[in-house]
């Protein structure tokens, strides 16, 4: 797997999503829950506002600064014994990774979730030379097996019920048991804590590195980090290179505003920090530690309009209160970034060609620019793409730009107007029913399949006024 998830259209795509009602009804519920808990937790901390200001500041000054940040951490790793390797591309970093494994002889790597390995393709690399690799966290296992890819950042398996969960465990595991959560979770304990006890490397990503220290922080609420750094001899952490803040305050600051815009939680059940290798007369630890930071197209963003993108902290809150995201769900967006900050995300990372869709999968409502902790302005960098994708890069379609050339002279022209404003109303009656076009023609159908389009008035305003100040001289000459 890597950034993109596959070759499907985009329209596709979208009625894929569109057509699966579980799925929406698990995002839309899972939608309000998470909302109602941010919402609620906001309240109950008090000034959120200041809190966003104040993330907002500590991820601008750490990305104005990076390279500073970064070569203290290096500095921080390496003291406690940690290796550390910078990858510009997805392949460096694969390439550096399987060199660790195959010096180690290592034939079975347990995983923690991660997003940049998903990015980078990371499982695909390591089972093509003969490894095996079992993720950790419930739902990224769940989707393992089911060779799906995940649909939400911060729940992968969003988009399944515990029907499809029983039926992949009992194909792919021999499971016997019921579709009950509890036996479900009970099962993949027992299959995971063999895997947990039996593997040669533990990998992980991370939620942030903490500069002074040379400390990787995760943020999790199932434990399995934990395990995957407790117990393998070698230990690595794979960090896209924007994770990072100066100071253990910073940390606190921004965990703060994770766990509570991400799931509505005070904190999570675990916040784990390490450091490095274990050093003599330390009992905890792996024997042998790496660090791969992993650029794969960031330091093109850093310096440029779209540098604030690269404030993420993984929270989904922008999904979370997205209401296209409700109706096409992740996969839709072609991306392991989904939802509004993957449609700003992905183009910069992967480029427009394969994803000049993602910022017209947008109703920019600004819902996301506003739920962000760290004030992304998410909405804007929408806009800023699509005039991007129309001006420089020259890929709108070319019936978009037939169309947009023909409106301009319509609109340019009082006689067409006039007439067309008379006449939209007739024009449209096959397709309209009590003041509604339902299937409309031409380039109304893609917006009638989705929602209701208000039929032309039976009179413009124009019209109208015309005849109101008609009414009114005529009332004043009586």
């Amino acid at each position: 797997m890597s950034i993109k998830l596959g070759d499907r259209s985009y329209q596709e795509r979208i009625e894929t999503g569109i057509e699966n009602d579980f799925m929406r009804e698990a995002v839309s519920s899972a939608q309000g829950r998470f909302r109602n808990g941010r919402i609620t937790q906001a309240a109950e901390l008090g000034d959120w506002e200041d809190w966003r200001q104040l993330g907002s500041e500590i991820r601008t000054h750490t990305l104005e600064n990076i390279d500073y940040y970064l070569q203290q951490l290096s500095e921080q790793v390496a003291k406690r014994g940690g290796s550390v390797y910078f990858a510009s591309t997805a392949e460096e970093a694969n390439a550096y990774i399987e060199k660790v494994i195959t010096e180690k002889n290592a034939k079975k790597i347990v995983k923690s979730k991660s997003m940049v390995t998903e990015e980078i393709g990371l499982n695909q690399q390591l089972e093509k030379m003969g490894a095996e690799v079992v993720e950790s966290d419930l739902g990224e296992w769940i989707l393992q097996l089911d060779e799906d890819p995940p649909s939400h950042i911060v729940t992968p398996a969003l988009h399944k019920n515990k029907a499809q969960i029983r039926k992949t465990f009992a194909e792919k595991r021999g499971y016997k048991g019921s579709d009950s959560p509890e036996e479900l979770a009970a099962f993949a304990r027992e299959q995971l804590r063999k895997d947990f006890l039996s593997a040669d490397v533990g990998i992980t990503g991370c939620n942030f590195a903490v500069a002074e220290s040379g400390a990787i922080t995760l943020v999790t609420n199932e434990g399995n980090a934990r395990m995957v750094t407790a117990l393998p001899d070698t230990q690595i952490t794979v960090m896209g290179m924007e994770r990072i803040v100066p100071t253990w305050e910073d940390m606190e600051v921004l965990v703060s505003l994770l766990t509570r815009a991400a799931v509505g939680q005070k904190l999570t059940s675990y916040v784990t920090s390490y450091t490095g290798a274990r050093l003599e007369g330390e009992i905890d630890g792996p024997e042998d530690y790496h660090l791969v930071i992993v650029d794969n197209g960031r330091s093109k963003i850093l310096g440029t309009e779209f540098q604030s993108a690269l404030h993420c902290i993984r929270c989904a809150a922008c999904i979370n209160v997205c209401p296209v995201y409700r109706h096409v769900g992740g996969h839709a967006y072609n991306s392991i970034y989904p939802g509004p900050i993957g449609a700003v995300l992905t183009p910069l990372l992967d480029g427009y060609e394969d994803h000049k869709e993602l910022p017209y999968a947008s109703s920019l409502c600004a819902a996301c620019t506003e739920a962000c902790p760290v004030k992304i302005p998410l909405h804007e960098q929408l806009i800023r793409h699509r005039q991007i994708i129309v001006e420089k890069e020259k890929k709108s379609p070319v019936t978009e730009k037939i169309m947009m050339k023909g409106f301009a002279q319509w609109a340019s022209t009082p006689a067409a107007y006039k007439l067309s404003t008379k006449l939209a109303r007739t024009a449209l009656k096959p397709w309209t029913k009590e003041d509604t076009i339902k299937n409309g023609p031409g380039p109304l159908k893609g917006w009638t399949n989705v929602r209701d389009f208000p039929a032309p008035a039976k009179q413009s305003f124009r019209a109208w006024w015309k005849e109101r100040q008609k009414g009114e001289i005529n009332h004043d000459h009586s």
